[in-house]
């Protein structure tokens, strides 16, 4: 019985070192849990501090990142307001660009149409231009013809000077008239009308060189009259003068008209055209002093005068283009 009792005692003292040790065990794992629990919370502290941190960095790197999306988003709705500014602008611009191109279009088109227009003036130009020389040409030959004819005078004294001169007949020509002044002492005894021997010669030398020159077929149309005109100086009557004058006048037209050198058609032509006059002493010669010159005014002069009438005709049908036969 003691046996069994120290037996159970044994057991009992067995089964509670058993517990105690399982105690601490337990003790020991819990303290070991608690450790570990303290220092996984302590973890997670360090961690969620550290997260928070981190969070915290996050949020205000987030709230930077914030306010610079809001000032680029603010700077994007200024660039996107002045971008529809601009879009306006441009289209603006293109509007007008548009209308400059209208405006070119036309002004290209009229520039063409007056390119045309100018090729047509050109050629209008050219063809007046042509038309205008011919004009010129026409008026040229106009001008010409009427030269020859205002200078006709001028031509049959120029002539007649020289036609004289070539003849050595020694009568002058007055370069202004064409006048033929003849010595009544060589041609008349005083008071006398009969032509002297000596007029007779001169006479016969110098009425033929004249009419060949007057009744070239370039003048005869144009010589009116041929004038034999008596002048004498102022001693005696004016009567007595005037009637001695035409009658010399009228010997040397006489004698003119019955040449034997003259041709038929001179002579017929010389009819129609010779007058004589006497002027008496209606026209004296002066002397510088202006005094009389009686030798001088003692004489004949063969005068001829042109058809005025004949030569405006002439020069109106010149102006009109008539042709001239």
């Amino acid at each position: 019985m003691d046996a069994a009792k120290k037996r159970r005692r044994i057991r009992r003292q067995d089964v509670g070192s058993y517990w105690i040790s399982f105690s601490d065990m337990l003790s020991s794992m819990l303290l070991v849990f608690m450790l570990a629990l303290v220092f996984s919370i302590y973890q997670y502290y360090s961690q969620l501090d550290i997260k928070t941190r981190e969070l915290d960095a996050q949020k205000a790197e987030l709230d930077r990142t914030q306010i610079v999306l809001a000032a680029q988003e603010k700077e994007l709705e200024t660039s996107r307001v002045a971008l529809m500014g601009k879009e306006e602008e441009l289209a603006s611009i293109q509007i007008q660009l548009d209308q400059q191109e209208n405006d070119l279009h036309a002004a290209q088109t009229a520039l063409k149409t007056k390119e045309e227009e100018q090729v047509i003036l050109q050629l209008q130009l050219a063809a007046q231009q042509d038309a205008i020389k011919n004009q010129e040409m026409v008026l040229a030959s106009q001008q010409r013809q009427i030269d020859d004819l205002l200078g006709l005078r001028t031509e049959i004294i120029r002539e007649l000077s020289r036609s004289l001169t070539a003849a050595d007949l020694g009568a002058k020509v007055d370069a202004s008239t064409g006048d033929i002044v003849l010595d009544s002492q060589l041609m008349f005894e005083s008071g006398l009308d009969m032509i002297s021997y000596s007029g007779q010669q001169q006479l016969a030398r110098l009425i033929p060189v004249y009419l060949s020159v007057l009744m070239r077929p370039e003048y005869v149309d144009y010589v009116a009259e041929i004038i034999i005109e008596g002048h004498t100086d102022s001693k005696g009557s004016y009567l007595f003068n005037l009637e001695l004058s035409q009658n010399r006048a009228l010997a040397v037209a006489k004698f003119c008209l019955d040449l034997p050198s003259l041709s038929a058609q001179q002579r017929a032509v010389l009819q129609d055209i010779l007058t004589a006059k006497g002027r008496s002493y209606s026209n004296p010669i002066k002397n510088p002093d202006g005094t009389e010159n009686m030798d001088a005014s003692r004489r004949v002069e063969i005068k001829f005068r042109l058809k005025d009438t004949e030569m405006i005709q002439k020069m109106n049908e010149i102006l009109s283009g008539v042709p001239q036969p």
